[in-house]
Parts: C-alpha cells; sequence; structure tokens
C-alpha cells in the first residue's frame, strides 16, 4: 500500500491527480542580502481569492514541534462552507488531503503534500483545501513549524468536524495512518 502513494513537490504535481478543486499556489520568493520577502495572499489570485467565494476573512498561525501530528489518529474537515489556505512559513510538513465527498470525481483519492523549507523555492506554495475534504498534517522537520491559514470563513465550531482514520475507509479497504 504505501507504495501507492506519492508526495508532492511543487515541480512534480503534473505528474499525478489533484483532489477536484485542491489548489496549489507557488508562491514568489524574493531573496536579497537582507533575507527573503513572500507574499502569501492577493486579492488579484483568482484561484485562491474571491471576494464572494473565497473572501480574506481572518488568518491566524500555529507551531506545531517536530514530529507532532496535528491530528495523530482522526482527520479534520469543514463540511459546508470553510476553505483553508495553508502556508508554511518555518519548517518542513506533510499535509495528508482524502476526498471523502460521494458525488466527487475524484472520490477516494489520497494527496500527500510536502510543504516549507527543505523543499526551497519550491516548497513555497499556498495550499487550497476544500470544503469537506478531510485533512490533516504533521511536521516532519527538526525544528518547529510555523503554518500560516488564510481561511475563507470566521471560527464556526459547526464548520469544525473531526473523524477517526479507522472510520474513513480506501477503495480497497486499508485506512489513513502517519506511519504510511
Amino acid at each position: 500500500m504505501v507504495n501507492k502513494f506519492k508526495i508532492f513537490r511543487l515541480g512534480q504535481l503534473k505528474s499525478y491527480p489533484l483532489i477536484k478543486d485542491v489548489v496549489v499556489y507557488p508562491l514568489k520568493v524574493n531573496r536579497d542580502k537582507r533575507g527573503v520577502l513572500v507574499e502569501s495572499l492577493k486579492k488579484n489570485w483568482n484561484k485562491v481569492f474571491d471576494s464572494r467565494r473565497r473572501p480574506f476573512t481572518q488568518c491566524y498561525y500555529s507551531i506545531t514541534k517536530s514530529g507532532v501530528a496535528r491530528d495523530t489518529d482522526r482527520w479534520h474537515y469543514h463540511p459546508t462552507k470553510q476553505e483553508d489556505r495553508f502556508v508554511v512559513i518555518s519548517g518542513d510538513i506533510i499535509v495528508a488531503l482524502y476526498d471523502w465527498r460521494k458525488n466527487s470525481k475524484t472520490y477516494g483519492t489520497l494527496n500527500l503534500f510536502s510543504m516549507g523549507e527543505p523543499g526551497g523555492d519550491e516548497g513555497q506554495y499556498l495550499l487550497l483545501i476544500p470544503v469537506n475534504v478531510l485533512h490533516c498534517f504533521k511536521n516532519i522537520g527538526k525544528k518547529e513549524a510555523i503554518i500560516l491559514n488564510f481561511p475563507t470563513k470566521l471560527y464556526d465550531p459547526k464548520e469544525e468536524g473531526r473523524i477517526p482514520f479507522k472510520e474513513v475507509k480506501f477503495p480497497d479497504g486499508a485506512y489513513f495512518n502517519w506511519s504510511l
């Protein structure tokens, strides 16, 4: 089963099918002798921002310790309205997405994304996670990972779902776990 899954890096995305409505938006890394500047969300990025469908509502960041998964044994999802837009500021994470939307043409598809510094400039992108797509991430680096999120809706407890990995079976009957 492990050999079936590929971890996406930005330059390899054309060779593997993405879950329907997932958007990977490359960020431009500006480097000079002073350091780095990376724009993380702009209103003219039409694939990830739209004032009606995908507005800016808030921004928050999380810091995840080395080796820690958010969540260790369950998927996170937003059932009806919210889309997440992740950007990794520092660190090295793997984001897992699983399409369990029965009416989706990519139903049953798992995508794994490598995001962060070890990928160099190609590790810098915004990942848009559609409504009702299961997701979780793990810090696989040696230092803390800092992740920005620009969700499309303000926090609403009704839009926060969790479901144990074991309750979501892949088409072959297996289920996700971080040892994959």
